[in-house]
C-alpha cells in the first residue's frame, strides 16, 4: 500500500476518489487434504483512512514482501546450478518499481532470457499465507476481501466456499473480455458481492489488459459500496477509540497538542465515508473529531468552530 497516499493526493486535482486497496497472495490448501496447493489472490479493500489495525496488517505484508525476496534469490540460485543464469536485478526490473519478486517475474525472466518458451514453469510455494487466514486479516482490519480472478483457478468452486465461510465478502466475475456466468453462478450460490478487475499491474506486457478495460455494471460497483459502508465506518470508530488510547486521552477536550492526531482527525472528516453516513454512532465522531481539532485552536470559541465545521461536513 505504499503509493496509496500519492495516489489520493494526486487524485485531488482531478476531483477522483480513491478506495485504497492492496492485493495479497496466499496459498489454498484443500480444506478436505486431498489435492494441490494452489496460489490465490486476495484483495482488501479499505474506507478513505486505510485500515484499522495498520500495524497488524503491514506486519503480514513486510513478512510476504521479505520472505518473496529470499525465495526470489534461492530460486535464481537453484537455477544456477542448473545452468539458467539469470540477474536479481532483471527479475527485479520485471516485477517494477517497489514490488516484491515472485515467481511468476522468474519466470518472466526466463522466458526472456530463451530458457523456457511460456510461464507454465511451476516452483514451489513457501512464503505466503494461507488463504482463509488473509481473508480474517482483511476482516479484522476492516476491509472488504475479494477473491482475484478466480478464473486462473483450477477448481474454483471449493475455494470460493472455503474462504467464504472464513468471511469473504466478493470476487471477480467481470473481466475485460466480458462477465463469466459460472462464476456469477458461485457468487449467488455464496451470496457474494459481484466485482472485475483488469488486473493491470503496469508491466507494460502486451498481454495485460489495459487498465479499466473492463465494463463493471454501475449497480455492481453500488451494491460494493454499500456492503462496505458499515464495515468502513467500523474501522473509523476502531481508529478513533484506538487513537485516544494510544494517546492517554480520556476525552476529545483532554487531547494534547500531537500533530498525527490532528491530521488523523481532518483525514476522518473529510473521508467520503462519513459524508455517506447516516449512522448516529459516526455523528457523534464527527463532533468528537472536531472537538479534538479545535481544542488546538484559539481563534474562535469552541462552539463556534465546531458549528463552523460541523456546517462543512453536512
Amino acid at each position: 500500500m505504499a503509493g496509496v497516499a500519492e495516489a489520493m493526493e494526486t487524485a485531488k486535482e482531478f476531483s477522483i476518489r480513491i478506495i485504497p486497496a492492496v492485493e495479497i497472495s496466499a496459498v489454498y490448501s484443500p480444506s478436505n487434504g486431498s489435492g494441490a496447493n494452489e496460489p490465490v489472490h486476495v484483495l482488501a479493500y479499505f474506507g478513505s483512512w486505510g485500515p484499522a489495525k495498520s500495524q497488524e496488517l503491514e506486519k503480514v505484508l513486510s513478512s510476504i514482501r521479505e520472505g518473496r525476496y529470499t525465495r526470489a534469490k534461492e530460486m535464481l540460485s537453484k537455477l544456477r546450478s542448473l545452468g539458467m543464469a539469470l540477474n536479481f536485478e532483471d527479475v527485479s526490473n520485471i516485477a517494477g518499481n517497489g514490488v516484491a519478486p515472485g515467481r511468476v517475474h522468474v519466470a518472466r525472466a526466463m522466458v526472456e532470457a530463451g530458457y523456457v518458451d511460456n510461464l507454465r514453469q511451476a516452483f514451489s510455494s513457501g512464503s505466503e499465507p494461507a488463504g482463509e487466514s488473509v481473508v480474517q486479516l482483511i476482516c479484522r482490519t476492516g476491509g472488504i476481501a475479494v477473491l482475484a480472478h478466480p478464473w486462473a483457478l483450477k477448481n474454483p468452486a471449493p475455494v470460493i466456499k472455503d474462504l467464504k465461510a472464513a468471511g469473504l465478502h466478493a470476487i471477480e466475475v467481470y473481466r475485460s473480455d466480458g462477465k463469466l456466468s459460472g462464476l456469477s453462478d458461485l457468487a449467488d450460490t455464496y451470496e457474494l458481492l459481484k466485482l472485475g478487475g483488469s488486473d493491470y499491474h503496469g508491466r507494460d506486457d502486451k498481454e495485460e489488459p489495459d487498465i479499466g478495460s473492463v465494463d463493471l455494471p454501475v449497480l455492481a460497483f453500488f451494491r460494493f459500496l454499500e456492503a462496505a459502508q458499515p464495515i468502513w465506518c467500523n474501522a473509523i470508530k476502531e481508529i478513533f477509540a484506538n487513537t485516544t488510547e494510544r494517546t492517554g486521552l480520556n476525552g476529545p477536550k483532554e487531547c494534547h497538542r500531537t500533530s498525527s492526531v490532528d491530521d488523523l482527525c481532518n483525514m476522518c472528516l473529510s473521508s467520503p465515508e462519513l459524508e455517506e453516513t447516516d449512522d448516529s454512532e459516526v455523528e457523534v465522531l464527527r463532533t468528537e473529531f472536531a472537538d479534538i481539532i479545535l481544542s488546538n485552536r484559539s481563534c474562535k470559541t469552541l462552539t463556534e468552530q465546531r458549528a463552523e465545521i460541523t456546517s462543512l461536513l453536512h
